[in-house]
């Protein structure tokens, strides 16, 4: 495991504010991992025009992104655990300057598909070494914080991707954007270098294959990802819907519905600050059971509520602004969760809230995407699945209570290892 005398953060007395300089690196990739999720969807048009192929083709893009990182993430995570953040994390963003650089080239389908699916490897490779990283180098007073702040990184590279790439795209055509992204890792590589210890190579390197399992065998962590799942059917799967929902009642525009997608990072990234202060504040207190989790399901219920049902546009704009600093707030609490239950298996959890995460998503699109008032779908979903997720959260709170004298929620000796 990664040694504890290393990390650029830790010091004899815990620091009163969170020192953010030695984690620029990180952060920067956690921004640009976040603009990369959204940037291609403001250009499927111009990239299939340019390469003569159907937007449906150019989006199997998109799709190729997605499944391999939620497909990867776990045993990824698990490599990270192995042998260090270190090498993780250079050989991710190595491997996401190569894809950008390879999307920019593309002459066809096929390139632009595997750019993108190595996009995605690299992501899923850096990214849980990255949540990893900051839990394990930042004092429990300062926890919450660090991973807030790297969540509101991450969301605001999500609300700046559509805007980036379609200004990168009228400006200097869609390969402009991938350039940008290839231009932007490549000078975050030095400093990450600079500020990821050596002694971040140590990792737990006999852990066995099937660790990447380990956290589903421990109740507390089973149930967390369970209620990530629910939570994020809710909280992305709904939010597929809410430009038709809001189009749909208020003729708003394409532009119009651009500016709400700037509230949706607002509310992201107040959220995820916030929650990591409250976070703070309640282990500082003594509470180390996450005790705003099951709130965050509620403020996701009324917010999804308001924005389908609120009366007038300025009520359901705050719905909108509520849900995702529900959605902040709740990320932060379960990566802090992930980044401390199980000290060595830190980027493995981290992973599989990701992949939860997106298997969330799927199943929330799917299934209000099977009924034809999408409004009503989108409120029913929406609202019916935030309240499980909040249950859930309860449930989770409760159990992380009864584990709190046990020690870390994983048993090292309950880890399998290198045969």
């Amino acid at each position: 495991m990664d040694s504890p005398s290393s990390p650029p953060a830790a010091q004899a007395t815990a620091p009163a504010r969170f020192r953010w300089g030695p984690y620029t690196s990180v952060f920067l990739l956690l921004f640009l991992f976040g603009t990369e999720t959204f940037l291609v969807s403001p250009l499927l048009p111009t990239i299939a025009d340019d390469l003569g192929i159907s937007e449906q083709s150019a989006a199997y893009s998109v799709t190729a992104y997605v499944l391999v990182y939620a497909v990867c993430a776990p045993f990824l995570g698990l490599v990270s655990d192995r042998v260090g953040r270190r090498r993780t994390l250079l050989i991710g963003s190595v491997l996401f300057l190569l894809s950008n650089v390879a999307a920019a080239l593309s002459d066809g389908l096929t390139l632009l598909v595997l750019s993108r699916a190595l996009a995605g490897l690299a992501a899923a490779a850096a990214g849980p070494a990255i949540w990893a990283h900051i839990a394990e180098t930042t004092e429990d007073t300062v926890r919450g914080r660090a991973l807030g702040m790297g969540m509101a990184l991450f969301s605001c590279g999500q609300v700046l991707g559509v805007p980036l790439g379609s200004f990168l795209a009228d400006a200097a055509g869609w390969r402009a954007a991938f350039w940008a992204m290839a231009a932007g890792t490549l000078l975050v590589v030095p400093v990450l270098l600079k500020q990821i210890p050596i002694s971040a190579a140590q990792a737990a390197g006999g852990l066995g294959i099937g660790a990447v399992f380990a956290a589903w065998g421990h109740p507390a962590l089973r149930k967390a990802l369970l209620v990530n799942t629910a939570f994020n059917a809710a909280n992305l799967g709904a939010y597929t819907f809410m430009g038709v929902v809001l189009a749909d009642r208020f003729d708003l525009s394409v532009s119009a519905l651009g500016l709400v997608g700037i509230l949706v990072g607002i509310g992201s990234v107040v959220g995820s600050t916030v929650g990591g202060r409250l976070g703070d504040r309640a282990r500082a207190q003594g509470r180390t059971h996450l005790p705003m989790l099951p709130v965050w399901g509620l403020l996701l219920a009324a917010g999804v509520a308001l924005t389908v049902w609120g009366p007038g546009l300025i009520l359901t704009l705050v719905g909108v602004a509520l849900w995702f600093l529900a959605s902040g707030g709740f990320v932060t609490d379960q990566q802090t969760l992930a980044g401390t239950a199980a000290p060595e298996l830190r980027a493995t959890s981290s992973a599989w809230l990701t992949s939860t995460m997106y298997a969330g998503t799927g199943v929330g699109a799917w299934a209000i995407g099977l009924f034809s008032d999408l409004s009503l779908a989108t409120a029913v979903v929406g609202i019916g699945l935030a309240l499980v997720a909040s249950l859930g959260g309860v449930l989770v709170s409760t159990q992380l209570r009864r584990d709190t004298d046990r020690g870390p929620l994983v048993d090292a000796a309950s880890v399998p290892k290198k045969a």
